[in-house]
């Protein structure tokens, strides 16, 4: 496996960490580029930004099998990662399995100059199989791009071990649960993209409307940001509460006593966040996007769809449709993993995954 780990805890970085945790009693191996060191038995941190992949690839490359979950070969091609990993693969014969899970590739490719297009019809014309998060992407590089590969839809969500599910909740992290007597919740990064600047507004005009006093918790990835939205989503807003780099057990554990998870992002890969606030028995309100069953769904901007919905959850929530929803996830959760493993060739054989059932 190539891909990131946390910090900072990103969508990518939390299914790689899982997946690995899961792959690794099949021996599966890691190439992570962190934050920090990772430290663990199986991994091997590499730093790409100054191509740590070859002697791992050198290593241990040739005819294996890479299940690759990087950003910066195909969703944002780099003029020198990208030549150097081709020749290596030329050269040490190995399949390269890339997993795409970047819902905005498709919007962002028309904006490619001559040089980034190229680096990336050369990766994608070079990959032995794709495995794609949702069926827009792999659309995507059918019609746009000319895929002619094996194309596997398949969710990025994955059984989560109950040490993780059921972690203790830092106490400095329930005192500022415990500021407002109801609380909204949202994941993501301080760009327009990531909706922040939305979900502050659905939930100040509610309280304006309900005369309730509503608290917003935000929960800042950090692995991107723009200063100027951030300060304009906080200014004179002290009822938003800012989290960073929250790690995953505590963040399920925020679920868990959040009222409400808004998740406003533009262009969404599966969202892994949404379905697992489901899980921990929270009403979901959130975008268009791959996963809209047990969800409140509204269009991007739509700020009267959005604080209707925020209204209904809070103050009516559909609890019962919600634990339903919760374990039917919990069955497809199961049933990726065996997919992934056949996709990561730890199978009973190599066959591709079936796409994943969706609404």
């Amino acid at each position: 496996m190539l891909g990131p780990l946390p910090p900072p805890y990103g969508g990518v970085s939390v299914f790689t960490h899982a997946l690995f945790e899961a792959l690794k009693r099949h021996g599966a191996e890691l190439w992570a580029y962190a934050g920090r060191a990772p430290g663990e038995a199986g991994v091997s941190p590499l730093n790409h930004r100054r191509v740590g992949f070859v002697p791992l690839l050198v290593r241990a490359g040739a005819g294996a099998r890479i299940l690759d979950s990087s950003h910066f070969l195909v969703e944002h091609p780099n003029p020198l990662l990208v030549p150097v990993w081709l020749l290596l693969k030329l050269v040490l014969r190995f399949e390269w399995v890339k997993v795409v899970h970047d819902g905005s590739l498709p919007s962002r490719y028309g904006g490619f100059g001559p040089l980034r297009r190229l680096l990336c019809r050369m990766a994608v014309g070079a990959v032995d199989e794709f495995a794609v998060v949702n069926d827009e992407i792999g659309a995507w590089l059918r019609g746009e791009m000319g895929v002619r590969q094996k194309v596997s839809t398949v969710n990025a969500l994955l059984p989560i071990p109950p040490a993780v599910f059921d972690a203790r909740l830092d106490p400095e992290l329930e005192a500022k649960l415990a500021r407002h007597p109801r609380v909204v919740c949202s994941t993501g990064a301080f760009t327009p993209d990531y909706g922040f600047g939305q979900a502050a507004e659905g939930v100040e005009r509610l309280r304006r409307e309900s005369g309730e006093e509503i608290g917003l918790l935000l929960i800042d990835g950090t692995f991107t940001r723009d200063e100027e939205y951030r300060e304009s989503v906080l200014r004179g807003r002290d009822w938003i509460t800012v989290l960073e780099n929250v790690p995953h057990p505590q963040v399920l554990q925020v679920f868990k006593r959040s009222d409400v998870f808004v998740r406003g992002v533009r262009y969404e890969g599966y969202s892994l966040s949404r379905v697992e606030a489901i899980w921990c028995g929270t009403p979901v309100v959130a975008g268009r996007g791959e996963e809209s069953r047990g969800i409140f769904i509204y269009d991007y901007g739509d700020l009267e769809a959005l604080v209707g919905h925020l209204r209904r959850a809070l103050f009516d929530p559909p609890t019962q449709e919600i634990r339903q929803w919760g374990e039917q996830f919990r069955r497809e959760a199961e049933e990726n993993l065996l997919r992934w493993e056949r996709l990561a060739g730890l199978g009973d054989d190599r066959a591709a995954a079936e796409p994943t059932a969706t609404a």
